[in-house]
């Protein structure tokens, strides 16, 4: 199963696989959601989410992407918000409509300079290179060009990673790579920086789902295309001894009082501009015209001195 973890070693390129994802499984497991009936409730409340962030932008975009979200709930909303604008979108895979491309956020097929917004929901957490994936995407935006997406953090599922490693601990005598190494809020603000991004904003939220069951839980992360998708991941089947003393543990420890049971989803989100000369810049050192003493009415103190005279 999907679970959150420590992404911290991954992004500085420290003991990192060549290749910590299988895309190529991702894009199954995707497909085969869709097939039966994509369960996009957690999707639905991003876009919303999405929406209201647009909305404190008070300019217009004249290109503008929905970059891999699994599904396309972004696009009614940025057709809505830019109707005169030229909208395109990047699919993971094929689907009806127009301006569709399909293929790889790690491998934009965009020239550069090419859009002005971009946003995107739910997907790159599960790039293999995050920090090269935000290089091409600031260099596919013009200046003051922005960038507004949401991912997922290491406290996602912390219930199920936690049940399940205890599980596997009790009946197999070990873990097997179930942990999908998500990136913290501060690592990813960094990121942007070092992608070029200007005024980076980073920031959480943290939501709860409730389930009758850890079942019903584990049906909805296969309706979303999110089961475990490590390049490492055993290929064995999940043994039943374990799946359901995994199941016990999670009712036990994570129930509340009327029997269902919590599922946390902690989503990041990030934004970021491209630098451009009409955006703010911080004031140089020493180049203060007022005392922030005589702001507040109280006495300037030098080193050394103490607050009694």
């Amino acid at each position: 199963m999907l679970a959150g973890g420590d992404r911290t070693r991954h992004l500085r390129g420290m003991d990192a696989p060549a290749t910590l994802f299988d895309t190529a499984a991702a894009r199954q497991r995707l497909a085969r959601a869709l097939r039966s009936g994509y369960a996009s409730f957690l999707l639905d409340r991003l876009a919303d989410d999405l929406d209201d962030r647009l909305a404190a932008v008070l300019r217009s975009f004249p290109t503008v992407l929905d970059l891999a979200t699994p599904v396309p709930v972004a696009v009614p909303i940025l057709d809505r918000r830019y109707p005169e604008a030229k909208h395109l979108r990047l699919a993971p895979l094929r689907e009806p409509g127009g301006n569709r491309i399909v293929g790889d956020p790690e491998l934009l097929p965009l020239a550069p300079e090419s859009l002005d917004l971009a946003v995107s929901l739910l997907a790159l957490h599960g790039a293999n290179d995050l920090p090269g994936t935000l290089v091409q995407l600031r260099r596919a935006l013009r200046p003051d060009g922005l960038f507004v997406g949401c991912l997922l953090g290491g406290a996602t599922l912390t219930e199920l990673r936690q049940s399940f490693g205890q599980a596997e601990s009790e009946i197999e005598g070990g873990i097997s790579p179930r942990v999908a190494p998500f990136a913290a809020v501060r690592e990813v603000g960094a990121l942007l920086q070092r992608a070029g991004f200007a005024l980076p904003v980073a920031d959480t939220d943290t939501l709860t789902v409730r389930y009758a069951d850890p079942f019903s839980l584990m049906r909805d992360l296969r309706a979303m295309g999110m089961t475990n998708v490590l390049t490492e991941r055993r290929r064995t089947p999940l043994r039943r001894a374990t799946l359901l003393r995994a199941a016990e543990i999670y009712a036990n420890r994570f129930a509340d009082a009327d029997g269902r049971v919590r599922a946390t989803f902690e989503v990041l989100w990030v934004s970021g501009w491209v630098p451009h000369a009409s955006q703010q810049k911080p004031l140089r050192p020493g180049s203060a015209k007022s005392r922030l003493a005589d702001a507040l009415g109280t006495i300037e103190l030098k080193p050394g001195e103490t607050g009694s005279r």
